[in-house]
C-alpha cells in the first residue's frame, strides 16, 4: 500500500553509533554538533522518575526501533525512568484492541492522523500537555498546519490537541541529474511558472522533460494522485484542499477538475513525457526515474517523494549523480510555499506524570537530532541543527520542511479507502489514457456518494 512505500526507505542508513543503542547513549554528551546546551539545561531541571515506567507502541521495526530507543536513552539517563518501546507491523489493529481493553501503552505512535482522530472521538486518547500546541505553532515550520493536523474532536465534540508529529516525510520534490542540467545549460526553477517554462524549453530543444510512471500493481495510479494533490495546494488555498479531502467540496468541483487538467498538461503530451503519454499508466513507478540516468537521457526530471532513490540504479550518489529541488509554487498565486507529505504522530493513550515528561522531552532539538543522525528521519522543528542530519539529502528535505508555509497530508490517504485508494487511483489511469477530466471527476464523486 502507498503508506508503506512512503517510508523513507531510501535514506535509512545507520551510523556506527547505533551499535550502542538499546539503553546506552550513541553519542557522548558534548560530542558532535548536537544541541547539548538545551538538553543539559532540561536535564538539570528534570524530575527524578526512578522506578517509573513509560510504555510506547508504534509501527517502527528494525532498524528504526533501535534508533528510537537510542533517543529514549537520553531521557532515561536524565530522569532515571524506564521507557519501553514496542514496534509492530500490526500496530493499527493492536492499538485499538488494547485501548478498548484498557491495556493501552502510555504513548502510541500513529502512522497517519485518521486512526488517531477516530480514537480521540471515542475517548481513547488524552490531550497533549498544556502548551504543546503553542510550542508547535512557534517552533515548527508551517507550525499552525501541524497543530491543525494534530487537533481532533474529543468524545464530547470539542477540539483538542492530541497529536505531536515526529518523523515526517516530504513528497513535493523534483529529482534531476545535475550533469544533464549543466550540459544543456538549464537552471533549477524557483517558481511553477519557471518549471513550466523549463518544460517547454526542453521540448523546444528536442528533448523530453519528464519521466512519469503510474504502474504499481493493484495500486496503479497513485503517483498521479500526488501530482494532483501538489497542484491543488499550489492553485488553491489550504482550506479548499481540506474541503476537497473531506468531500465538503465535491470532487467534481471545477477547481479540482482544473488541477487534474494541469497534471494533464505535463502527463498527456507525447512531447513532454518519456515514452509518450500512452506509456504513463503502463510504466512501473519504480522503473520510471531510471530514464534520467540513461545516456543520452530519456528525460530530465521526475517528480516523486523522498523514498524514490531506493529505485535508482546501483551506485548513484546524491549530490554528484542526482539531486532534487522543491516542486515550486506559483509566483502569481500568493499561496506561499506549501509542502505535501506524511509522517508519524505521537498521542497519549494512557496518561501519567512520567508520560507528560516524555512528551515534553520531544520538544528538545536533541530528541530529533539523535534520530536524524542515524536514520532517514525528518522533522519540521526549526531549532534542529541541520549539520546533525545523516546526509545531504535529508538536510535538503529538512530545509524544505522548515521553510514551508503550509503542510498538508497526502489527500488520498485522508479520503475513504474506496476513493483515496480506489476510484481516485483508477480515475487517474483513465485520465492519462484520454478520458475527460470532468468525466473522471464526476465518476469519482459518484463513487464517494455511494459510500455515504
Amino acid at each position: 500500500m502507498k503508506k508503506v512505500l512512503y517510508a523513507s526507505v531510501a535514506t535509512v542508513a545507520l551510523s556506527a553509533g547505533l551499535a550502542h543503542a538499546g539503553g546506552h547513549l550513541p553519542f557522548a554528551p558534548g560530542d558532535g554538533d548536537f544541541s547539548w546546551d538545551s538538553y543539559n539545561e532540561w536535564a538539570a531541571n528534570a524530575p527524578d522518575l526512578s522506578g517509573q515506567t513509560v510504555t510506547i507502541s508504534g509501527p517502527w521495526l528494525q532498524p528504526e526501533d533501535d534508533v528510537f530507543r537510542s533517543v529514549l536513552a537520553y531521557f532515561m539517563e536524565a530522569t532515571g525512568a524506564e521507557v519501553i518501546y514496542t514496534g509492530s507491523d500490526s500496530f493499527e489493529q493492536n492499538i485499538v484492541i488494547d485501548a478498548e481493553a484498557g491495556a493501552a501503552p502510555n504513548i502510541a505512535v500513529f502512522p497517519q492522523p485518521g486512526l488517531a482522530a477516530d480514537m480521540a472521538a471515542r475517548g481513547l486518547l488524552s490531550p497533549l500537555p498544556e502548551g504543546m500546541d503553542d510550542f508547535v505553532t512557534d517552533n515548527y515550520g508551517a507550525g499552525s498546519s501541524w497543530v491543525d493536523l494534530g487537533t481532533y474532536a474529543d468524545e464530547s465534540g470539542a477540539d483538542q490537541h492530541f497529536g505531536f508529529f515526529y518523523n515526517v516525510n516530504v513528497k513535493s520534490l523534483v529529482w534531476y541529474v545535475p550533469e544533464n542540467f549543466e550540459d544543456a545549460d538549464y537552471e533549477v526553477p524557483e517558481t511553477m511558472e519557471g518549471l513550466r517554462a523549463l518544460t517547454e524549453q526542453i521540448v523546444a530543444d528536442g528533448e523530453v522533460p519528464w519521466c512519469i510512471g503510474l504502474g504499481s500493481g493493484a495500486a496503479t495510479g497513485w503517483p498521479a494522485t500526488d501530482w494532483v494533490e501538489d497542484i491543488m495546494l499550489r492553485t488553491q488555498p489550504a482550506d479548499v484542499y481540506d474541503a476537497w479531502t473531506t468531500n465538503e467540496m465535491p470532487f467534481n468541483d471545477e477547481r479540482v477538475v482544473a488541477a487534474i487538467e494541469e497534471f494533464g498538461w505535463f502527463a498527456r503530451d507525447d512531447a513532454k513525457v518519456s515514452g509518450g503519454a500512452g506509456a504513463v499508466a503502463s510504466t512501473d513507478f519504480r522503473d520510471s526515474p531510471k530514464g534520467m540516468f540513461a545516456s543520452p537521457p530519456q528525460c530530465y526530471m521526475h517528480r516523486q517523494a523522498s523514498f524514490v532513490p531506493a529505485f535508482f540504479p546501483e551506485g548513484i550518489e546524491f549530490g554528484e549523480d542526482v539531486d532534487f529541488f522543491y516542486f515550486p509554487s506559483y509566483e502569481g498565486k500568493d499561496l506561499g510555499n506549501p509542502v505535501l507529505g506524511g509522517g508519524t504522530l505521537m498521542a497519549i493513550t494512557d496518561p501519567s506524570d512520567a508520560t507528560t515528561e516524555v512528551m515534553k522531552f520531544f520538544e528538545l532539538p536533541l530528541a530529533h537530532e539523535i534520530f536524524g543522525a542515524q536514520s532517514g528521519f525528518l522533522t519540521p522543528l526549526k531549532s534542529v541543527n541541520p549539520d546533525t542530519y545523516l546526509n545531504d539529502a535529508l538536510r535538503g528535505q529538512a530545509e524544505i520542511l522548515v521553510n514551508a508555509t503550509t503542510f498538508r497530508f497526502d489527500g488520498s490517504d485522508l479520503m475513504p479507502g474506496g476513493v483515496g485508494a480506489g476510484t481516485f487511483w483508477t480515475g487517474m489511469v483513465d485520465f492519462t489514457g484520454g478520458k475527460d477530466a470532468q468525466t473522471v471527476a464526476d465518476e469519482i464523486q459518484s463513487s464517494w456518494d455511494a459510500l455515504k
